[in-house]
């Protein structure tokens, strides 16, 4: 029984499963301990503790997930793979058996990634052991790419993870193509202040002068609060990545077709404003993800 288990994860499972006895929940049946799944609308019961005393991964999970509500917690999120689909609804049954609001766990269901290198998929096979873990792939590609190539898309679409591209220091990358952006405009500043040019303060600055490019940016900027707001709302942090790529591509394409440093001094000053605005917005986006932002590439 479980009492063999002298670990305090064992004595988890032990005070789970005695609540769920004492809320009229479990049964014994042909020597295994049953959960009443169907009394929460489930085809069938689940078994607890199997005939020969071992608990079920279902047991261990519903005392994991007890354990972090009788710690205080309002609000639980798992990230289960998408093949876990069926144990959603179970969970949250017991949770429910449990005397806990089911609605104060939410589980996101992410697809399989695939990873690629020189065009060709690495066949892995937990079967076989061959796997690839995620400290592994940090120590190839960095933190960075890792980070930001796996929140780049939304959790319910498969995801390609190229490896080379994600080494690649081009604007190919993602990761590279946001953060130059960065580092692009540190560098103007960097540039500016060798020139011994100064900003004036925004209050000061003749604000007719905007143009329709800087204007395009400045909206892309005021986006910036309500992206948060949904992509927190939502447990969609990809929309933040979305963000920086396209306010990125918006920087790069408007200082390609827009002088800066060599303007006249009313629009420079307003144009170094706009960027010091935008750089600002690129490193706070880039923050929230955990990505770095280099002021040099």
């Amino acid at each position: 029984d479980l009492h063999s288990f002298p670990t305090r994860r064992s004595s988890d499972l032990f005070v789970t499963i005695a609540e769920l006895r004492k809320n009229g929940f479990v049964y014994e049946q042909d020597g295994a301990l049953w959960l009443k799944m169907t009394a929460w609308g489930d085809e069938k019961d689940e078994v607890l503790v199997r005939a020969n005393g071992i608990p079920t991964y279902f047991a261990a999970d519903i005392a994991y997930h007890k354990n972090k509500f009788a710690r205080g917690f309002d609000w639980v999120i798992n990230v289960w793979g998408a093949d876990h689909h069926g144990h959603v609804a179970r969970m949250k049954a017991a949770l429910a058996a449990l005397s806990y609001d089911p609605e104060r766990l939410d589980v996101i269901l992410i697809q399989l990634v695939r990873l690629y290198r020189g065009g060709e998929v690495l066949r892995m096979s937990k079967r076989t052991g061959v796997t690839v873990s995620l400290d592994e792939l940090i120590d190839e590609v960095g933190r960075d790419a890792a980070r930001f190539f796996f929140v780049m898309r939304n959790p319910d679409s498969h995801l390609d993870f190229d490896l080379e591209l994600a080494q690649k220091q081009s604007q190919e990358n993602p990761v590279y193509y946001v953060q130059y952006a960065y580092a692009r405009i540190k560098s103007i500043f960097r540039q500016a202040q060798a020139m011994q040019i100064s900003l004036p303060p925004v209050a000061e600055l003749p604000l007719d002068l905007l143009g329709s490019d800087e204007l395009q940016l400045l909206r892309r900027l005021a986006d910036f609060p309500e992206e948060i707001t949904q992509a927190a709302r939502l447990l969609a942090p990809h929309r933040i990545a979305r963000y920086l790529l396209d306010l990125a591509g918006a920087f790069h394409s408007y200082y390609n077709h827009n002088r800066v440093l060599n303007a006249p001094e009313d629009i420079r000053a307003v144009r170094l404003a706009v960027l010091k605005a935008v750089a600002q917005t690129l490193k706070n986006a880039l923050d929230v993800l955990g990505v770095s932002a280099p002021e040099q590439m």
